[in-house]
């Protein structure tokens, strides 16, 4: 079985041992309200554990960060103030920003096809539970048709509207959407939550497609190995990658209640860890100088 295949498996393991995990969530367009709240990640609360990622590849570096801009969108969507109208156009012009660089959605329909046809050879295996298969399976074709259906030029709506591209075009310069600067667009955001609610929703299903088949590779990365306990030796933990690697991005976590957070680096073939002490932000973190043990998964 090749590494895309144990992932596969992985995933399909995980998830006949544990039912409560779920697939993401596919909600209609028009739905942006309760998609933000599927969404966006609920805070750690006191007693829980603390979750840290770090890609390995620029392709997963671009992934996290669309997820973070989509989830922060749909966040800021949700809100009827103009303070959050503002936050949510910021973030739709930063995806369309990075969508922009290299083709992005060529890169997801190619993982989402690789993702696809590991799937269908595993429906033979029987081990698998058949029908959480099929679930992930149609969750899966129904992002890539999505995507499909965009075609290339599915950013061309964005970048030629002129009301956006002023935005834009301020945003660079530090205070520059304020009133004087965009008079129409401080319009608009005076309009009523309603008006500016259909404006975003519209612009956000130019980006939605795309942005909702990375969260479910994303899900299927992280769902494909389980943490194991590793110690930290006077605060530094260093991995070495088999030449043959594939792995796109290390999960490590932390007691809820900790202070210390970890300082990732590294590459394709190695990572090094450094766990750090928050003294408040009045101070610098200093390293940890005591053996600590942390949770590791390599995806």
């Amino acid at each position: 079985m090749g590494p895309a295949a144990s992932t596969a498996f992985a995933v399909i393991a995980r998830l006949t041992q544990n039912s409560a995990e779920l697939l993401p969530v596919k909600v209609d367009n028009q739905d942006h309200m309760s998609r933000a709240a599927k969404i966006f990640p609920v805070p750690a609360e006191s007693g829980s554990v603390l979750l840290y990622e770090q890609p390995l590849n620029e392709r997963m570096r671009t992934f996290l960060r669309l997820e973070f801009l989509y989830t922060q969108l749909n966040y800021h969507t949700a809100q009827q103030s103009a303070w959050s109208s503002r936050g949510a156009v910021s973030s739709l012009l930063d995806i369309v920003a990075i969508l922009s660089r290299g083709d992005v959605r060529g890169d997801v329909l190619k993982e989402l096809e690789r993702q696809i046809f590991v799937l269908e050879r595993l429906q033979r295996t029987v081990e698998i539970d058949a029908d959480r298969l099929d679930k992930i399976l149609s969750s899966l074709r129904t992002q890539r048709s999505d995507l499909n259906a965009l075609g290339p030029k599915y950013l061309q709506e964005l970048r030629d509207s002129e009301f956006l591209n002023a935005v834009r075009h301020r945003s660079s310069i530090p205070g520059g959407t304020c009133a004087f600067d965009l008079p129409e667009y401080t319009h608009w955001l005076r309009q009523g939550f309603e008006r500016r609610s259909n404006d975003i929703s519209r612009w956000i299903t130019v980006v939605q497609p795309l942005c909702e088949s990375v969260i479910a590779l994303l899900w299927m990365l992280r769902n494909s190995k389980q943490p194991n306990k590793q110690l930290a030796i006077n605060g530094v933990y260093q991995h070495a990658l088999n030449r043959d690697n594939t792995s796109a991005l290390i999960r490590i976590t932390l007691p809820g209640n900790s202070a210390i957070y970890p300082e990732i680096s590294g590459g394709q073939h190695r990572f090094s860890v450094r766990l750090m002490q928050w003294n408040a932000s009045e101070s610098r973190p200093e390293q940890i100088r005591h053996d600590v043990e942390f949770e590791l998964a390599v995806c």
